[in-house]
C-alpha cells in the first residue's frame, strides 16, 4: 500500500455521517473534513478518513494528547462541527 495525498474535494456522505459511531464506545464522532479525520472526544481517539473511507479500526486510531484535544474541540466550535448523531 502506498501513501497518496487525500482527495481534498472528497467528503463523507451526510447520510453515512448520521450513523457513524466509534467502534469502541459506540458513541458519536466529530468529522473534520478539512483534516480527513473522525474524532472521539470522550476517548481522545482520532480515526483517519482515507480516500473518503472512514478507517474505524481501534488498532489504527491515533491517541490524542491534551493540547491536541483542546485544539480539536476549539476547531469544532469555530467551524460548526457537530457530533455525527445525538447520543
Amino acid at each position: 500500500m502506498t501513501d497518496r495525498p487525500e482527495n481534498p474535494t472528497m467528503t463523507l456522505d451526510p447520510t453515512l455521517l448520521e450513523i457513524l459511531a466509534c467502534p469502541d464506545d459506540k458513541g458519536p464522532l466529530l468529522y473534520f473534513a478539512d483534516e480527513h479525520a473522525l474524532y472521539n472526544p470522550r476517548l481522545r481517539r482520532r480515526y483517519a478518513v482515507r480516500d473518503g473511507i472512514p478507517v474505524l479500526l481501534v488498532d489504527e486510531a491515533e491517541a490524542v494528547d491534551e493540547a491536541e484535544h483542546e485544539r480539536l474541540l476549539e476547531h469544532a466550535e469555530a467551524t460548526g462541527v457537530h457530533p455525527t448523531f445525538d447520543a
